[in-house]
């Protein structure tokens, strides 16, 4: 009883193991860290119906890779491209959607640890565990960005990284519960192509480690390719590092070596997607690999004793046949071109030119208040770490100043890059923190005695200011993390954590200690779709909803978040556009006999005048009452195309917003042209019906839209009244809120009975 723990330790020492007591902590806290990781990401299960074992994924893609997960769990891991394209005809009617066109990586991991979990667990829902799959996938992406920081400053600046990591923002939105979406394994194969990549470039290695290391990165570098488009940032970034070796003079066999293995296994298992093909080499993004390629044997033969006329000759060679190889590409047309999303991140000013593109939250700027609310006070230390690797240019610190420095770049292009950017801020910022208290830990742990009487003084004033400086970053990280004084209220890892999945709060910017249950008009509206319609029933709604419908509600959509249709969601943003006789046109090239409905989510807002204790609603800018703009850009751009086609003439087409009002001080004023477009008829009409239920049930709640004429060819899709809308609130929601998705069914024989076909 009496045996101490170190001599416990000592038992595993017959064994060939020792264990130091700094080996103990380091991993103690290292599993705290994935612990806090997991249970941050898995918070939000509190409003999920976790007695029906179900939980509902977020945002609206993480549907889209569902319903490829269930196909291969289903049909087999090939079965989305092999023997014959799966074309999945309940989205982007009529056509389908081919889903051989999809990014294998996510589906195929998640139907593979499905299957091994379905022996364990065999009723497990298929759902429910590509809703937890992220958080999971996501510790283990803080446990190789600490070896990564392990590798570049010790156990401590590991640790650091996979703390900062974990708590990242932007990589904790994109991998909590639900978000099922190629981030998460592209994180995970961009922190392992690193991991292995810089060990692959270690002088200091066998070439045998080397080589394993290179073939490492290879497969994780093949991973990223065939998981997340991004994989064209760690195949630049890397070319870059390499070249920029080259060019400091710090080439070497290896690096010609591990590099050609690299990308070699890489390029060889990337080409075999299916989606992905041999056109991938003839990228835009892949060339600069055969360059800096050609770029590492001219140096291998420039070290050999030729005459500087022979290493002339070869130079010269070298650029013309880069520069002849580039030309026949582009001239052929086999030089690929960049896809149009990734081609504004590197030219941001041109999104505008795109409004399909800009339309979407997560592709817009960030300006460096969303950096500041993002990383909060830690910038300071990712500065500090960023002037410590500057001041000592190691290999590793090289890469690390490319990595930061490039991803800084992409992440203020794009809102939703800031997940890249996340890694290179972990380990520069944990760099930063260990360089600032390394001088004031060491002034801590001196304890010599034989100090001059004299000195003594000063060395008891160092360590005291030693440990004021490290109490006082304790306090700012404490403060970043726990009180967030740069948004003033909850730090965002919190607040994240406390956010439900985007269809459990209806599509609503809600959460927090004050939400107990979910907000249910989506839910409801799903419900309603399940039970009263078929799924050959198509339903017209804005693109956005498009996954809801067909992979929740089991009907068919017009259009959805892949976006692969530009042509078709300007028609949609034409149907809600134009008046009901355009509309009705348009939707009549989709054929009468399975365009059932259509529908719109909106939300109102509650607002009460004290004078006359009355309240009224109002639009709330979360649903199409706000999103209606882009209705009308996107559209717009494809002006032309609707004239020739004969859905309206040239005096009545738009280009943008501007055609139906104009803004004012008091806010958007329609004009008579926007009062008879279809949205805003739905829009009012939701808003009037739902105000004179409320009066039915005797709270005095009143429109504050303008009349306009009630509908011609629309109807609510209920007999019932009172369950004309799926999802109607029958009281205002707690924070003031009222979500509501309105179904209406087409009526065509109205329609038919104004235009008899003759």
């Amino acid at each position: 009883m009496g045996e101490t723990f170190k001599e416990r330790l000592g038992g595993f020492n017959r064994f060939g193991l020792r264990i130091s007591h700094g080996t103990i902590i380091a991993g103690v806290a290292l599993l705290l860290i994935l612990f806090i990781a997991v249970t941050i990401r898995l918070l939000p299960l509190r409003w999920e119906n976790l007695t029906a074992g179900t939980s509902f994924l977020n945002e609206f893609d993480p549907f889209y890779q569902l319903s490829i997960t269930r196909h291969m769990v289903d049909n087999g891991l090939l079965s989305p491209y092999y023997p014959q394209p799966w074309i999945d005809t309940m989205k982007w009617y009529p056509t389908g959607l081919d889903m051989s066109t999809s990014l294998p990586a996510l589906p195929a991991t998640a139907a593979v640890l499905y299957g091994i979990a379905s022996i364990f667990s065999p009723n497990i829902d298929l759902m429910t565990f590509c809703a937890i799959l992220p958080a999971f996938i996501a510790a283990l992406s803080c446990i190789i960005i600490y070896f990564i920081g392990k590798d570049m400053g010790g156990r401590t600046v590991g640790l650091f990284a996979a703390l900062f990591l974990a708590l990242a923002p932007s990589f904790l939105q994109r991998s909590s519960l639900g978000f099922f979406d190629t981030e998460v394994p592209g994180v995970l194969g961009l922190v392992f192509f690193i991991f292995f990549f810089l060990r692959s470039m270690d002088s200091n290695r066998s070439l045998k480690g080397s080589l394993l290391y290179s073939l490492g990165a290879g497969l994780a570098l093949a991973y990223f390719i065939s998981g997340w488009g991004a994989a064209y940032y760690a195949i630049a970034l890397a070319s870059l590092f390499v070249f920029v070796m080259v060019l400091l003079k710090r080439y070497s066999t290896r690096m010609l070596v591990t590099y050609s293995v690299t990308f070699g296994l890489a390029l060889m298992i990337g080409t075999k997607v299916p989606y992905i093909g041999l056109r991938y080499l003839t990228s835009g993004a892949i060339l600069p690999v055969a360059f800096v390629f050609v770029v590492l044997i001219i140096a291998e033969l420039l070290r050999n004793n030729i005459s500087i006329k022979s290493k002339l000759t070869l130079t010269v060679a070298s650029l013309v046949a880069i520069v002849g190889g580039v030309s026949i590409l582009a001239i052929t047309g086999s030089l690929v071109d960049l896809a149009g999303k990734f081609i504004t991140v590197l030219n941001p000013f041109i999104r505008s030119d795109s409004p399909l593109v800009d339309s979407v939250a997560e592709q817009r700027l960030s300006g460096w208040g969303n950096l500041y609310i993002e990383f909060g006070i830690v910038i300071l230390f990712f500065l500090i770490g960023l002037f410590l690797t500057i001041r000592k240019p190691t290999n590793r610190n090289i890469f690390m100043l490319l990595f930061a420095a490039t991803s800084l770049y992409f992440a203020t292009s794009m809102v939703r890059l800031l997940v890249i950017l996340a890694p290179a801020f972990a380990i520069l910022a944990a760099i930063g923190i260990y360089g600032l208290l390394k001088p004031f830990c060491a002034s801590l742990k001196d304890t010599s005695k034989n100090i001059a009487k004299s000195k003594r003084k000063i060395m008891r004033v160092s360590r005291e200011y030693g440990g004021i400086a490290i109490l006082f970053v304790f306090i700012l990280l404490v403060t970043n993390l726990a009180v967030s004084p740069q948004s003033g209220g909850m730090p965002r890892p919190v607040s994240q954590a406390l956010t439900p999945t985007a269809i459990s709060a209806s599509s609503l910017p809600v959460g927090g200690a004050g939400l107990t249950e979910p907000i249910t008009a989506w839910l409801d509206a799903i419900t309603w779709l399940k039970e009263n319609a078929k799924s050959t029933d198509v339903v017209v709604m804005w693109w956005d909803y498009g996954n809801w419908l067909s992979d929740l509600g089991n009907v068919t959509s017009l259009a959805d978040n892949t976006t692969v249709n530009a042509t078709q969601i300007a028609n949609v943003g034409f149907i809600f556009m134009g008046d009901e006789e355009q509309a009705m046109k348009m939707l009549s090239a989709y054929g009468q006999e399975n365009t059932k409905y259509i529908a719109i989510f909106t939300v109102l807002a509650l607002q009460s005048d004290t004078s006359t204790e009355t309240y009224y609603m109002v639009p709330a800018g979360y649903g199409d009452e706000g999103k209606w703009t882009w209705m009308a850009r996107i559209s717009g751009q494809d002006k032309q195309r609707f004239i020739d086609q004969g859905f309206i003439s040239a005096a009545d087409a738009w280009v943008d917003e501007t055609t139906f009002g104009e803004s004012t001080q008091y806010g958007w004023q329609w004009n008579e042209r926007g009062l008879n477009t279809t949205i805003v008829k739905l829009l009012t009409y939701t808003e009037y019906t739902y105000c004179a239920l409320m009066q039915e049930l005797e709270v005095p709640v009143s429109p504050s839209s303008q009349q306009v004429e009630p509908l011609q060819y629309f109807k609510p899709a209920a007999s019932d009244s009172f369950n004309s809308f799926a999802g109607l609130l029958t009281s205002p929601f707690q924070y003031g809120l009222v979500p509501i998705v309105a179904i209406f069914e087409i009526d065509w024989a109205a329609y038919n009975l104004d235009h008899p076909v003759r």
